[in-house]
């Protein structure tokens, strides 16, 4: 099974960068896809739905803005918008697709980088989830939940990490919340379980100054985390690169696991 997330930075303008010249040509069963910018009625038919593919989108109320989505080769189960929270869900920040034992989700976590007021909503945001995840866990389910975290984990998952100790997405309380979500509650890292050593291969976001991109000063800020037993599963993990949809690259893992 291979599962590929990626931050669009708005669906319209990745299509017009050639995403879906690209998607089919990966083999992929999952795609998770973060910051639609995008309302269902702005969706075109491809978009709704690439070839071979089911498509369910949580849009953000406010237009442009956040939103979240699934294409999948097979019809899930059941699908669930949202978390229940009412702060969260207009923004669109959780999608989650239920196929027999196994679950998928797409995640937008949001980003403080703004100022005070965003960086509070991503604190707020970071306490809700801690027990959503606790319990995700504890139902027996295998759960693979794909996103863009806006944290990066370890000084090894940015370049410039000395210089960004105060800057949200590098903060400490951060950084400690990642570490319980994985060392605590008991997710994995799964491109880390594969690629303890990786830096500058493993980041999946630059800055758009400072000629980042160029000179690959970026953040591993894209995950795809998930519960041990299919974690374990996982026998391949890599970042693309080649070509450009978004100031995000894609992250596809493959699974030994039957969809």
């Amino acid at each position: 099974m291979r599962i590929i997330t990626l931050n669009l930075n708005g669906i319209r303008s990745a299509t017009s960068k050639g995403l879906f010249e690209w998607l089919p040509q990966q083999q992929a069963d999952i795609v998770c896809l973060q910051e639609l910018k995008a309302q269902l009625p702005d969706l075109t038919p491809e978009m709704r739905a690439p070839q071979g593919f089911h498509g369910y989108f949580h849009p953000a109320e406010k237009k442009g803005y956040s939103g979240v989505g699934i294409y999948s080769r097979k019809q899930p189960d059941n699908v669930v918008e949202g978390m229940g929270i009412a702060e969260i869900d207009a923004e669109g920040r959780y999608l989650q697709a239920d196929f027999g034992k196994l679950s998928v989700i797409s995640l937008y976590l949001p980003s403080g980088s703004s100022g005070e007021e965003r960086q509070a909503a991503k604190f707020r945001f970071m306490d809700y989830f801690a027990p959503h995840l606790a319990a995700l866990k504890a139902e027996g389910r295998e759960v693979v939940l794909c996103g863009d975290w806006n944290i990066a984990h370890k000084e090894i998952d940015l370049k410039n990490w000395k210089s960004n100790r105060k800057n949200s997405g590098f903060l400490p309380e951060e950084r400690t919340w990642l570490t319980k979500v994985f060392d605590e509650i008991g997710w994995v890292d799964v491109y880390r379980r594969l690629h303890p050593e990786a830096t500058g291969e493993a980041y999946t976001w630059w800055s758009n100054r400072s000629q980042a991109w160029a000179k690959n000063v970026g953040w591993r800020i894209d995950y795809q985390i998930a519960t041990p037993g299919i974690a374990a599963t996982a026998k391949g993990a890599t970042v693309y690169k080649e070509q450009r949809f978004s100031d995000h690259a894609p992250l596809t893992v493959d699974y030994d696991w039957s969809f």
